[in-house]
């Protein structure tokens, strides 16, 4: 049986304690207003604000609905469009902007409170300042607030993006450490293997040597065939401790590129010198290469040759290294083992060395950026390496190149995120410019309207009925109200009188008595005041 899903606690008194601001907005407004219909001008609004703030988590855009239809109620107030509802209004559309990422959905929904504002309007045949009210005030509340939330929200996930990758940064660094640490181990592996194993092969091919010496007694040769099972169970200790040492590298990785002291030239020296038939020879002009190809160069002849002497100890080895303009081809060929029969048996071993000598030696090509080929030919084996001159950027020591790929991949996210916030920011402080640009003229040009177009009660009382329009110039102002509403332009006037209107007083939001005077052929023939509670008409 599921159980229904509680809010916390912290959520439930966060939402409270809004609610209890906003209400006590709302009640002063009511207040301030004089309301005489507590249940829908104090308790509706006050229900509709107990569903739209804890809404405002799961729906913030249907809060955002509600509390609008508040604003648009509002409207039908025949006194003034204001009240406390449009800060309610200003509160839950700056929660859309914090609590929903993407943008489609808040601006259909800001779109649908404007078109509700916007029909309530025309369907209620509203002034002029009521107008100015919806198309100003409450796209204000609506799109201001909300593009501050975007910001808010903003800067909040870069925050918690800082600390994640900060966090996710130390774990990887941690890891790198690590992976540095095992990559050391494969290296001590590889060298052992490369270098100790060469030179015991070495030391087991000439005591081989040794034994069919004439000159030694069945004691000597004795002695010799110990020596050389004792070597050979000392590789086979070394195949196991490299077995142990080396671990699994991650693709693209290698050992250390450091050169070495010995050439190409003093290792095949060293393999004649014990007895090894090698032939061999260079074609091309010798390029001054980097130290990392030189050493993979030589790590190169070193596993063939080791390989040839363990697994076809009697067979010949040619060699052959040729430079290119920009790659260098190294090929080590073994020919068939005497012993072998023809049947490749060279090849079958030649990468057992714990499994690891051609793996290895391929992985260090790979770094420097060549290819290696490997495997029978003829019924022996060929090892071909081609190394190029120029090694590419990312063959770099193991455990520094596998830090900048987790480096560098933080800090692109953690620029993203850092792009997004900028954005925002720039459009929660352009908006207010491009409104302002678009609404101030409108709204500066509107209050000149109402301004300019005001009749002070003491000037209307000195007007006399019967004075020409000459006389009375200094009491009336230089412009008449321009909307005065339906049932004022609709009054009864005197028979071929024409008739101005203006406003009694300077307030732009509260309904205002307009003074009517008409005049015929130049003089004034009536004034009426028309009080801004009903449709009433004073003579005056």
């Amino acid at each position: 049986m599921r159980h229904p899903r509680h809010p916390p606690v912290r959520f439930v008194l966060v939402d409270g304690a809004l609610w209890g601001v906003l209400a006590a907005a709302t009640g002063y407004g009511f207040r301030d207003a004089g309301g005489t219909s507590p249940v829908v001008d104090l308790l509706l609004p006050l229900s509709v604000l107990a569903v739209a703030v804890p809404l405002s988590r799961a729906r913030p855009g249907a809060s955002v609905l509600l509390v609008n239809g508040l604003c648009a109620l509002g409207l039908a107030d025949t006194a003034t469009p204001a009240n406390a509802h449009v800060l309610s209004l200003a509160v839950v559309s700056c929660l859309l902007g914090g609590r929903v990422a993407r943008a489609r959905g808040p601006l259909l929904v800001l779109a649908s409170c404007l078109a509700v504002d916007m029909t309530a309007c025309a369907v209620l045949q509203v002034p002029a300042v009521w107008w100015f009210y919806a198309l100003a005030v409450l796209p204000t509340a609506l799109l201001l607030p909300w593009l501050a939330g975007r910001h808010w929200r903003g800067r909040r996930e870069l925050v918690r993006e800082g600390w994640r990758l900060a966090r996710s940064l130390e774990e990887r660094q941690h890891l790198v450490a690590e992976r540095a640490r095992l990559t050391e181990r494969a290296d001590i592996a590889t060298d052992m293997h490369d270098s100790l194993g060469h030179a015991l092969s070495l030391v087991a091919l000439r005591a081989g040597a040794l034994e069919l010496s004439p000159d030694l007694t069945e004691g000597d040769r004795a002695d010799l065939a110990e020596l050389r099972g004792t070597i050979a169970d000392a590789v086979e200790q070394l195949r196991e401790t490299v077995a142990v040492l080396h671990e699994p590298r991650e693709p693209g990785t290698g050992p250390s590129g450091s050169p070495v002291k010995d050439t190409v030239e003093d290792l095949l020296s060293r393999a004649v010198a014990s007895g090894v038939p090698v032939r061999w020879e260079r074609r091309g002009a010798v390029p001054a290469l980097p130290p990392m190809v030189e050493h993979g160069m030589y790590r190169v002849v070193q596993e063939a040759l080791t390989n040839a002497l363990k697994h076809a100890p009697d067979s010949k080895v040619s060699l052959a290294i040729d430079h290119e303009s920009d790659r260098t081809r190294v090929t080590v060929v073994n020919a068939a083992s005497p012993g072998a029969g023809g049947s490749g048996r060279s090849g079958g071993r030649a990468a057992d060395i714990g499994g690891r000598g051609l793996t290895g030696l391929r992985e260090r090509v790979t770094v420097l950026g060549g290819t290696l080929r490997t495997g029978p030919h003829r019924g022996g084996f060929r090892v071909t390496a081609v190394l190029p001159h120029r090694p590419p950027a990312r063959a770099t020591p193991p455990g520094t190149g596998t830090a900048v790929g987790p480096a560098q991949e933080a800090t692109e996210r953690h620029a993203a995120v850092r792009r997004s916030a900028h954005r925002r920011s720039i459009a929660a402080f352009a908006a207010p410019v491009v409104a302002a640009a678009f609404f101030v003229p409108a709204a500066v040009y509107l209050a000149w309207q109402l301004t300019t177009g005001v009749l002070p009660p003491s000037r209307f009382d000195e007007l006399e009925p019967g004075r020409s329009r000459t006389e009375l110039t200094r009491l009336i102002p230089d412009r008449a109200f321009p909307y005065p509403p339906d049932h004022a332009r609709s009054a009864p006037r005197p028979p071929g009188a024409a008739c101005e209107f203006y406003r009694s007083g300077r307030d732009l939001f509260d309904q205002v008595d307009l003074y009517r005077l008409c005049w015929s052929d130049g003089r004034l023939v009536a004034k009426d005041t028309l009080e801004a509670t009903d449709t009433g008409r004073k003579s005056g």
